[in-house]
């Protein structure tokens, strides 16, 4: 056991030699030319200032709520240390942030100036780039988790069930910081982005008619850089919480494993190290899959993108059979209070074989339901398609079609996670669930590095069109961005069902830790818990998208002003009215100077001012809520534990399905509008930008936009934060009894004490 505890960290510390290394790779690349290199500076500071601003604000509440920690520590079943592991799980999370914010904004301008030889140099800058993200995730979070196990298994001591429990209730504060960093980074990057996007494209594609990301257009630098701490350093944030939070869940319920008759090679804590395992193997198979991404010219993006994550896929089903049968024993025989219908001599019959297919359910469940996504918001499917026919008679048609898109679409996705939910724990119980959950972010290195390549290639477009390169550069990086659009939705996807699987292992691990039995819904505390907890996602989505909105106003307001009272970008505007559906090279002389002469007049730094102040104000309301409102049921006279079990139940269902539908919608909105950029054909017509259809198309776009960049993603982490927050306080609602007992007599497991032999062979039914 002493042995793999300590080569663990050694596969974090290869996650982080891969972002030294390939950031190196990245810088190495020629950043093109003077211009393309003063935009991608003023994208990078501003990204760089937002970040600064927003940590400041964040250290403040992180302190508090460590010191809060630390005092209300139960010294019997936790330790002032929780406050400490709360500090560094915020710290990494906001270092995995940075990481990818840093060299996002390298990758971009070097990845339009490879788009200038080849759509496939363009994909592999681009590609690269993400996968420092996705590696430098994955390494924090394997480094972070085995340290702290290190550290506090030599302090507490993991040979007693209550020093186990110790060990890992102190590590559940790491899960926390993490968290709420990540709901903070996501809902105030989500505000940050939608409010410049809003402003780009109304003002700017709809009244001005002119491109979101010409340089003419005040709100493009704004909107470039809300790309990267939105979609970046808030998506990277969500994932770490979301692969540290399924990591800590699934040791909090192997821990219950530790009991005579669980006999292996590791003093009983293979179920606790399983999770450890598998993540750091994840890692090197992450690094295994990168190779896989190449394309031609004239080559599909996307398919080589899928290549690598299905090929990281397939090796890793193989590695975790031999993980799980070298760690587990064949079968053992577990007494669980939760499962009433067991047996009552001998209880639940559990088998490795069984943890080891709810492992590959979880993985399996992943990628189908990025498949389903994919679906469901890809240019050229049936459901994008439907908007598209549909923006011919106005935007409120497209609106609606939009939103009908988004509500089928969670169908499939929701009975996947179902499915395997029954499947998972048919096959290990909550701890199934809980190992289904670190299967599916098993490979995160590769699919967050696929989602990150996103932004990246959306900015690539934006520097390109700022840096007016011919056109056939544009067409590259518009050809990476419609992927980028449909990765990113697929990560969206991606994240929900692993957050509905996560929350749910937290949860159990909740049931667990607070000596909770049963969920009794008939119960009029529980009945109040579970409406609460359905309603609060809606409240969530509403403070949110009500944020992006007066946000919006203020960004509107100041580009028509600066169109207004600006001469040179007035003049510039009516010399580009003047020549609509003209070549440059086709402009009079005349017309050409003024133009020019507009170059660099916009007022970018007041844009990026408006959406630096808004976000930094309108993230703390929601980002509080989901911490305050668990302590708040729990300790409320007539609520109480059972009403938070009841409210972590309401918040998890209605939370995924608004996420799905949220995150759904927008994608399709997003890529039904770039169908018109290309052309599209409705009823025998053509219709190309500008066209009414495409302004409408427009309009759907920028609904969309807050739904699938600020409260959608932001919605899947409010539910495992929640989850997160009760099993931090579940110590402190144990009855004063049962505290008692279960510390009166901390004698050491003797495995040898109970035989393992059972009456039935290992390949009997799992769970009866």
């Amino acid at each position: 056991m002493q042995n793999l505890v300590y080569y663990l960290p050694a596969f974090g510390v290869i996650g982080l030699l891969y972002v030294l290394w390939k950031s190196a790779w990245v810088n190495s690349q020629d950043a093109g030319t003077d211009k393309m290199k003063k935009i991608a500076d003023h994208i990078a500071e501003g990204a760089m200032a937002f970040l600064k601003a927003e940590y400041k604000v964040l250290i403040v509440f992180v302190v508090c709520v460590a010191v809060l920690l630390a005092v209300t520590a139960d010294s019997e079943t936790s330790s002032p240390l929780v406050g400490v592991s709360f500090i560094l799980g915020a710290f990494s999370s906001a270092l995995a942030g940075f990481i990818g914010m840093r060299v996002a904004t390298k990758a971009n301008v070097r990845t339009t100036n490879a788009a200038r030889t080849s759509l496939g140099k363009a994909l592999e800058v681009a590609f690269t780039g993400g996968s420092v993200m996705g590696m430098g995730v994955v390494g924090i979070g394997v480094l972070g988790l085995s340290v702290l196990f290190i550290i506090y298994s030599q302090m507490f001591g993991v040979d007693t069930q209550a020093g186990l429990n110790q060990v890992i209730t102190v590590i559940t504060g790491f899960s926390f910081g993490a968290s709420s960093i990540a709901l903070f980074a996501r809902v105030g990057g989500g505000i940050y982005t939608k409010a410049a996007d809003v402003g780009a494209d109304l003002v700017g594609k709809v009244e001005a008619g002119i491109p979101e990301d010409h340089p003419l257009n005040p709100a493009t630098i704004a909107d470039n850089v809300g790309d990267n701490v939105g979609d970046v350093a808030g998506m990277g944030a969500d994932l770490f919480e979301s692969y540290v939070g399924s990591i800590v869940g699934t040791m909090v319920l192997g821990a219950a494993f530790m009991v005579p008759g669980f006999s292996d090679n590791f003093q009983g804590l293979s179920a606790v190290l399983l999770p450890l395992v598998l993540a750091g193997v994840g890692i090197i198979m992450s690094f295994l899959g990168t190779f896989f991404v190449k394309v031609k010219e004239g080559g599909d993006p996307q398919k080589a993108l899928n290549m690598g994550e299905i090929i990281s896929s397939l090796i890793m089903i193989v590695a975790s059979w031999f993980i799980i049968k070298w760690m587990l024993p064949a079968e053992w025989w577990f007494q669980d209070p939760l499962y009433t219908w067991a047996d009552p001599v001998k209880g639940t019959l559990y088998t490795s074989t069984g943890v080891f297919y709810a492992t590959v359910i979880g993985l399996v469940a992943g990628v189908v339901i990025g498949l389903i996504t994919e679906y469901y918001t890809g240019m050229g499917k049936k459901p994008v398609n439907s908007i598209v026919r549909q923006s011919s008679t106005g935007a409120a048609t497209n609106i609606i079609a939009g939103l009908g898109v988004g509500m089928m679409s969670t169908m499939w996705p929701v009975i996947i996670i179902a499915f395997s939910i029954i499947g998972a724990f048919y096959f290990g119980g909550l701890y199934g669930i809980a190992i289904a959950a670190v299967g599916m972010l098993s490979n995160l290195g590769i699919q967050l590095a696929v989602d990150a390549y996103g932004p990246i290639s959306d900015n690539a477009g934006g520097i390109a069109e700022m840096s007016e390169l011919p056109k056939e550069v544009r067409s590259r990086t518009d050809k990476l961005d419609a992927v980028g659009n449909t990765t990113a939705a697929i990560g969206k996807g991606f994240a929900i069902a692993s957050a509905a699987l996560t929350a749910l292992a937290l949860f159990g691990a909740f049931m667990t830790t607070a000596h909770v039995k049963t969920i009794d819904v008939s119960k009029a505390n529980v009945m109040a818990g579970l409406f609460i907890g359905g309603m609060l996602p809606f409240v969530f989505s509403a403070l949110a998208m009500g944020a992006v909105g007066r946000a919006a106003m203020k960004m509107i307001e100041e580009v028509r002003r600066q169109f207004k009272d600006i001469p040179a970008l007035k003049a510039a505007l009516e010399a580009m009215k003047r020549n609509d559906h003209k070549e440059m090279k086709d402009w009079s002389a005349e017309d050409l100077k003024i133009f020019q002469e507009a170059d660099g007049k916009a007022e970018y730094g007041k844009c990026v001012e408006i959406s630096t102040q808004a976000a930094l104000k309108q993230m703390i309301v929601p980002g509080l809520m989901a911490v305050v409102v668990p302590v708040v049921i729990a300790f409320l006279p007539g609520f109480g534990v059972e009403a938070l079990g009841g409210m972590l139940a309401g918040v998890t269902v209605t939370g995924v399905l608004m996420a799905i539908f949220q995150a759904n919608a927008g994608g399709a909105w997003d890529n039904a509008k770039k169908s018109f950029e290309e052309g599209v054909n409705i009823n025998g017509q053509m219709y190309y930008k500008k066209s009414e259809p495409h302004k409408a198309a427009v309009v759907g776009d920028t609904v969309g936009d807050p739904f699938k960049d600020t409260s959608g993603p932001s919605l899947n982490i409010l539910l495992k934060l929640m989850s997160v927050v009760a099993l931090v306080i579940a110590p402190l609602l144990v009855p004063a009894s049962e505290t008692a007992t279960s510390h009166a007599e901390p004698a050491k497991v003797k495995m040898t004490e109970v035989p393992v032999a059972t009456t039935q062979p290992a390949t009997s039914t799992p769970i009866k």
